[in-house]
């Protein structure tokens, strides 16, 4: 049976900065110190780690300083993501940049209105809430009018939706101009500080699997959210990005978007793994499909009210029927490459620790070592369940083979 350890307080040493970004179900931030030891614990120094579901890169941020970093997601906002932590803003984006940026994007509004002049909807002091549910559906119906203008995706699919009208205008014009800068760092800047406005203007709670209607108990929460401004958000995190963010020092990084198991034959012979599959039937292509969909700017078929897009990644980790072969297959992948893996999963997962520490037993035999490191851990539901949060146990399953397979042990760095 596996080794079991309670890890309560766990501190790194140097203190990495990581700018938060985005709200997201599932993010390792509050209790990254815990993650990281853990991982050292199985990775030689200067060694290759793959972060093998990223989400939003943290964890790849966190380890960047001390090793080799390979950050994987399906998802495409991922690698953005990714890119971001892992790139040199301080000394290629100039502060000056801004003025830029906002000139361009202003430009491309002024021309729109003056393209599209009868398209304008605002929210005025004092509106009820009959003016305010015809002002979302009159913004929502715009799905079905066609543009003469590019650029138009979220003005066209989202108006009225997790946003309105004008935050839309806003979100196409920045994404005109990250487009304008692909390829370069100032690509990654503008479009990881318009994820972070994005999600900071969204009427919904936090996601985007559903947008709220508006009722007489949410009008003025959700008028709150309609009258923000997307630039204040995206200037504050666009000036946090480029003063704090310096990329990977002397270490290495890979990043791709792959689905798992394609990953995991890419990966260095003898490196470590870092997975932290989906605990439960939650599928983040449905609840981040914006943002998908903001990064391949790809104008998709949409469909239900959530207008998520119609190629939505379904993980075999978040169903009952696949959730143990997909553990099995995992193990088998980190086998076949003589790796290490610390595995993150939580007592509110699909399967039981006893079960997936069952199934790693028949795939790695006596060629691993297996510990169990927990810590208790206040998880937000992020607007899923009754209660806004709930008490869990995290647990990093490490898998660190043995010397006894003829390869060099790869403990704890000195």
């Amino acid at each position: 049976m596996p080794e079991e350890i309670i890890l309560d307080e766990i501190e790194i040493s140097p203190e990495i900065r990581i700018p938060h970004i985005l709200k997201y179900m599932g993010s390792k931030r509050e209790i990254i110190d815990f993650v990281v030891e853990a991982i050292g614990q199985v990775v030689p120094e200067s060694n290759w780690v793959c972060d093998l579901f990223s989400g939003t890169a943290v964890v790849t941020a966190s380890l960047k300083e001390r090793f080799n970093v390979h950050s994987n997601d399906v998802q495409s906002y991922s690698s953005v993501l990714a890119k971001t932590y892992l790139s040199d803003f301080k000394r290629n984006i100039p502060i000056t940049t801004l003025v830029q940026v906002k000139e361009d994007a202003l430009n491309f509004i002024a021309k729109f209105k003056e393209q599209n002049p009868e398209i304008d909807f605002n929210y005025p002091q004092n509106i009820d809430l009959k003016e305010v549910q015809k002002l979302e559906k009159a913004q929502q119906d715009l799905i079905n009018r066609p543009f003469s203008t590019g650029f138009h995706l979220f003005t066209k699919y989202y108006s009225g939706t997790y946003w309105n009208f004008q935050q839309c205008l806003w979100i196409d014009a920045l994404r005109y101009v990250a487009e304008k800068h692909k390829d370069t760092t100032l690509y990654y800047a503008v479009i990881s500080a318009l994820i972070s406005a994005m999600s900071y203007v969204s009427q919904s709670t936090g996601h985007y699997a559903q947008y709220r209607d508006v009722t007489s108990d949410n009008l003025e929460d959700i008028l709150a959210y309609r009258r923000r401004d997307i630039w204040t958000y995206f200037e504050r995190k666009f000036k946090d990005l480029i003063t704090s963010l310096n990329g990977t020092a002397t270490n290495l990084y890979r990043i791709t978007n792959l689905d798992y198991l394609d990953c995991l034959q890419l990966i260095d012979e003898g490196s470590t793994v870092y997975a932290d599959p989906p605990y439960q039937s939650v599928h983040y292509s449905r609840f981040y499909h914006a943002l998908e969909t903001l990064v391949k700017y790809d104008y998709p078929v949409v469909a239900h009210k959530g207008r998520y897009r119609e190629d939505r990644h379904s993980s075999p980790f978040g169903k009952k029927t696949t959730v143990r072969d997909a553990f099995t297959n995992l193990f088998k992948g980190v086998k076949n490459k003589n790796a290490n893996l610390a595995l993150s999963y939580s007592n509110t997962g699909m399967i039981s620790l006893e079960a997936i520490t069952a199934l790693a037993e028949d795939v790695f035999g006596p060629d691993y070592q297996i510990t169990t490191i927990e810590k208790k851990h206040i998880h937000s539901t992020m607007g899923r369940a009754d209660e806004r949060q709930q008490e869990v146990t995290e647990y990093i399953i490490l898998f660190k083979i043995l010397q006894n397979r003829g390869l060099v042990d790869v403990g704890v760095p000195n």
